[in-house]
């Protein structure tokens, strides 16, 4: 067993030798996100209304205006408000309803426009862009 011995003049960051022992910075930790396409079943959305109860009303780039649920993996990590551009996977057995599976972020949505995934008239029609 170990014991590290500190002196007064040293930080609890510092070992003996006076070496920094500081632990990493989140930052550099972090890898960059790659962009979520939509598969088949699944449609770009823009949040219209936050309902409540860990629902929200989405109007579909299919023109379908759904209420999708947050999943629980969502809940308390993304927050989600009016204007925000989200993944929809639509129900099976009940269309107007669906699924949240990602939120984009600004610099996403600016990737979607350039790749054509979203046509612009969409987000300028909903006064976003």
């Amino acid at each position: 067993m170990s014991v590290k011995v500190y002196s007064r003049s040293m930080n609890k960051r510092q070992s003996i030798a006076g070496e920094n022992i500081a632990k990493k910075k989140r930052a550099e930790e972090i890898p960059a996100k790659e962009l979520v396409l939509p598969a088949d079943n699944q449609v770009i959305c823009v949040v219209e209304e936050v309902i409540g109860a860990d629902h929200v009303r989405v109007r579909c780039l299919d023109g379908v205006s759904r209420v999708c649920r947050i999943p629980g993996k969502f809940r308390r990590r993304v927050w989600l408000s009016e204007g925000d551009i989200v993944l929809v996977t639509p129900w099976d057995f009940q269309p107007n309803r669906g699924d949240i599976a990602h939120k984009y972020d600004k610099d996403e949505v600016k990737k979607l426009l350039n790749m054509g995934v979203i046509p612009r008239e969409f987000l300028e029609g909903l006064g976003i862009e």
